[in-house]
């Protein structure tokens, strides 16, 4: 399996070579569809993309976890939380991408 990570600058060559903007203007369309999907993050909205999948915010409530070298109980304060959940379409192309 390849350890390659894809960056902002690799979208937004990629948007320079199948759009034809300019670099500079690939790069800041990456970066306001990129801050927009931050924004609605933030806002607790849930982010769907077609053919991809959604994201979303979870509110997790306090609990009692354990430490697990000690055994000591700890709380564990509420919290916010990313998801994200793969569209079927995507799991499909992981899948098969496997098998090439």
């Amino acid at each position: 399996m390849s350890q390659k990570t894809l960056t902002r600058a690799d979208l937004a060559e990629a948007v320079y070579r199948q759009v034809g903007l300019s670099r500079s203007e690939s790069a800041s369309l990456v970066e306001t569809v990129l801050e927009e999907i931050c924004q609605a993050a933030v806002r607790g909205e849930q982010i769907k993309l077609s053919s991809f999948g959604t994201f979303s915010v979870r509110q997790k409530n306090e609990r009692i976890g354990r430490n697990p070298k000690t055994g000591e109980e700890v709380p564990i304060t509420p919290r916010r939380v990313m998801m994200f959940r793969p569209s079927n379409i995507l799991k499909t192309k992981v899948i098969d991408g496997n098998r090439k």
